[in-house]
């Protein structure tokens, strides 16, 4: 994780510190705010430039982070602003796959993981295509897909 925290410390790139800070938030929620903190400011700062959903989605998971920092208290925020990002960009395999996950971690009634494993699917098919060859976010939902049929013994 060094290498992560450091590109993620010299470069602003919302994909890499939305997954950096779902990682330090689960594993150091102390050292874990001012990337927090920083990623919303990043987030604000591109929203215009940001591909149509991205910035719902990106909203939404500062919302779920400050929610797991005891920072702010947004769930229904943080969930209405992912299904948002959906229908703004529903061919979008990254809001796709976002949206699963929010599913997928969500407590019921608000979260299923069968709702979850459709939106994965979903995302799945569209990153075959090669501009997603390399996207970190890809393999994240393939993993996410075998979670899923795993707890829905599938």
């Amino acid at each position: 994780m060094t290498v992560w925290q450091a590109y993620i410390d010299t470069t602003v790139d919302l994909s890499y510190e939305y997954g950096f800070c779902g990682y330090i938030v689960a594993n150091d929620k102390e050292a874990a705010k001012p990337y927090v903190k920083r990623f919303k400011e990043h987030v604000e700062a591109q929203r215009d430039s940001l591909p149509v959903g991205h910035y719902k989605m990106y909203l939404s998971a500062v919302y779920v982070y400050e929610l797991r920092l005891k920072e702010s208290i947004h769930p229904l925020k943080a969930m209405s602003l992912a299904k948002e990002a959906t229908k703004l960009a529903p061919e979008d395999p990254i809001v796709l796959s976002y949206y699963g996950t929010c599913l997928f971690y969500a407590p019921k009634p608000f979260g299923s993981k069968k709702e979850a494993l459709k939106y994965f699917k979903r995302a799945e098919e569209i990153f075959h295509a090669s501009e997603w060859d390399y996207c970190w976010i890809r393999e994240a939902t393939l993993m996410y897909i075998r979670q899923c049929q795993e707890k829905l013994n599938l």
